[in-house]
């Protein structure tokens, strides 16, 4: 077995806030701006740390990047913003984007803008429907454990292994981190791989799972209908309300066995 990829470190993502007279901990939420070949892309609220792979991730969510680029720090403005370096990208001409923490599709406008252009995920992985099941709990979450106000990703093998797991204040920005690793690490498409998520499953995590080439999406929570819809179209098993010893399959069950 591999050893599970580490990211930021837990310290980084909290603060420290007083209230009644103690002191909590609670999630940090900061804006960061990203550049594509230093022109401004988009603004994302998030929690800080692996800024580089959330970037890379984003960008290759968006279909804007389809290789792994140079990523790093901006000198002007190391502590907010990231510069994406890929000779052959290009933004497209009516695109802007700003992104909050809680919705990666808010303002972006009519659903055609955010359609996923990626082929149907073809895959030949399967999993055990108990193992499914169990896959929320088996993420470490060590910042929302201390908070209790942060979103998860994971990432694992169809046996069970945790190969990475990223935690924001953001579900989209979590998701961006795990695949923008993995596309720098040039580990794209994952196609025997499983993508896990801590909370509901909406249609953004659905387009970034099919850009990313995973067969299949397993939630705490909740579909929703496009999330259902698009994962029906892209070929991907979409599964939810995994709570231990139970889930729900909505489409492709043939890979859960």
């Amino acid at each position: 077995m591999s050893p599970e990829r580490a990211g930021a470190s837990t310290e980084a993502m909290l603060a420290h806030v007083e209230r009644d007279g103690s002191t909590d901990e609670v999630a940090v939420e900061l804006p960061l701006e990203i550049r594509l070949n230093g022109e401004p892309v988009a603004v994302t609220m998030r929690t800080p740390g692996d800024d580089e792979a959330l970037a890379a991730g984003f960008l290759y969510g968006e279909g804007i990047l389809s290789e792994a680029p140079r990523v790093g720090l901006s000198e002007d403005m190391a502590a907010n913003t990231i510069e994406v370096t890929s000779p052959g990208a290009e933004l497209p001409a009516t695109r802007r984007f700003y992104t909050s923490s809680s919705c990666g599709v808010c303002g972006k406008g009519a659903l055609e803008e955010v359609a996923v252009h990626a082929p149907p995920v073809e895959s030949r992985l399967r999993i055990d429907r108990s193992l499914l099941a169990r896959l929320p709990a088996l993420m470490r979450q060590p910042a929302f454990a201390r908070s209790g106000g942060l979103h998860a990703t994971g990432l694992f093998t169809p046996e069970g292994e945790l190969v990475m797991v990223r935690e924001d204040v953001g579900r989209h920005n979590a998701m961006d981190k795990v695949i923008g690793q993995s596309l720098l690490d040039g580990e794209l498409p994952l196609a025997d791989r499983v993508l896990c998520v801590s909370g509901r499953l909406a249609f953004e995590l659905v387009q970034k799972t099919a850009v990313a080439g995973a067969p299949v999406l397993v939630g705490v929570g909740a579909p929703t209908s496009l999330a259902v819809e698009l994962a029906a179209d892209r070929g991907i098993t979409l599964a939810g309300f995994a709570r231990g010893e139970s889930v729900n399959v909505y489409t492709r069950p043939d890979r859960v066995v």
